[in-house]
C-alpha cells in the first residue's frame, strides 16, 4: 500500500513539474506531451531503482523503450488507415493493437529483453 502511495505522490509532483515546464515551452502542444508518459515513467523508475536496484529499473527502461519504439510505430499505422485508407476510427485501432504488440515485443527480443 505503502508503495502505491509513494508511487501515486512522486509521479503527481512529477506530473506537475512537466506541465510547468510544457506550459513555459512553445508551441503549447508541448504541454500535452510532457504532462504524463515521461513523469510517470521516472517516477516508476525511481521506486525501481530505490526498491530493486540499478539492473532491475535498466530491464523496466528497456521495456519502456520498446513500448515507446511500437507507440511509434502503431501511430504511424494509425495516421496510414485513417487518413488514406479512410477506414474509421475505431477498426484502424483495433486492428493496430497487432501491429503495436508485435512491434513492442519484437523490439524488447532484438534488444535482448530479460525482466
Amino acid at each position: 500500500m505503502t508503495e502505491y502511495l509513494i508511487r501515486f505522490l512522486v509521479g503527481g509532483a512529477v506530473v506537475s513539474m512537466f506541465s510547468i515546464l510544457g506550459d513555459v515551452l512553445k508551441p503549447k502542444s508541448f504541454a500535452g506531451l510532457f504532462g504524463a508518459a515521461p513523469s510517470v515513467a521516472l517516477a516508476t523508475l525511481g521506486i525501481a531503482i530505490h526498491q530493486h536496484g540499478a539492473i532491475y529499473a535498466g530491464a523496466q527502461s528497456l521495456s519502456m523503450m520498446a513500448g515507446a519504439v511500437a507507440l511509434v510505430v502503431y501511430s504511424i499505422l494509425v495516421c496510414q488507415l485513417l487518413m488514406r485508407a479512410g477506414m474509421p476510427a475505431l477498426p484502424a485501432t483495433i486492428a493496430s493493437i497487432v501491429v503495436w504488440l508485435g512491434a513492442a515485443f519484437g523490439v524488447w527480443a532484438i534488444a535482448g529483453g530479460q525482466t
